[in-house]
């Protein structure tokens, strides 16, 4: 950045404050020659601001594209700065100064409270979509949660009805190893009758065989 430019600038801002401080001042002053001699020394160094300005557009202007561009910058918001402080210095030396103070002030006192009454709308109403959206999520939670509900109803309900399936099937389970134990035992009795007359048709049969060896042995001795 130049050097000139940054002299200009120092400058500038030591005047800026200093018409600040005097415009201050001035508006806390009667009409009178006081207040009329602290005008002029205002509008002098408001005249002198304004040449600075001018200085540093010029200055500016003549720079590297680089460094045009940030003193470009910084001159806008010195000249709104400036201009501020011209709005200030008319309003300071208007003949109804105070009435138009006290007018400003109102005017001001009137915006913040629309401008309160708008952020606590926006704020209600932020408040009022917030609720309406935590309500949604409720009712949808709740929906879910009787959805779930029947669900697990049903569920329960046919897993009693398979609990009682299983019992009865385990009953004719129970019903049918009775009846193959039965049938093991008639089978075994079965078995050894069978077993019993064979040995008894055997020995029958044996006896008539030793009976007809016995008479056919008689005969043929005699």
């Amino acid at each position: 950045m130049s050097e000139v430019f940054e002299g200009y600038e120092r400058q500038y801002c030591e005047l800026s404050t200093n018409l600040s401080r005097k415009c201050h001042s001035a508006s806390l002053l009667s009409h009178g020659e006081e207040k009329k001699e602290k005008l002029v020394e205002i509008k002098s160094g408001m005249d002198e601001a304004d040449v600075l300005i001018r200085k540093m557009d010029l200055e500016a202007r003549s720079l590297q594209p680089s460094a045009k561009a940030v003193c470009l910058s910084k001159l806008r918001e010195y000249k709104s700065d400036l201009n501020q402080l011209k709005k200030e210095f008319k309003r300071v030396s208007s003949p109804d100064a105070n009435q138009s103070t006290r007018e400003e002030l109102m005017e001001s006192g009137m915006a913040d409270v629309h401008a309160v009454s708008a952020d606590q709308s926006g704020r209600l109403a932020m408040s009022m979509e917030r609720l309406d959206q935590s309500s949604d999520r409720i009712r949808e939670s709740r929906r879910l949660m009787l959805e779930t509900e029947e669900v697990g109803i049903s569920v329960v309900e046919n897993l009693s009805q398979q609990r009682q399936t299983l019992l009865h099937a385990h009953s004719k389970l129970q019903g049918v190893d009775d009846a193959i134990d039965k049938s093991k035992k008639v089978l075994t009795a079965m078995s050894r009758r069978m077993t019993r007359n064979k040995w008894i048709v055997g020995s029958v049969i044996v006896a008539l065989i030793l009976a007809i060896i016995l008479i056919i042995s008689y005969k043929l001795s005699h």
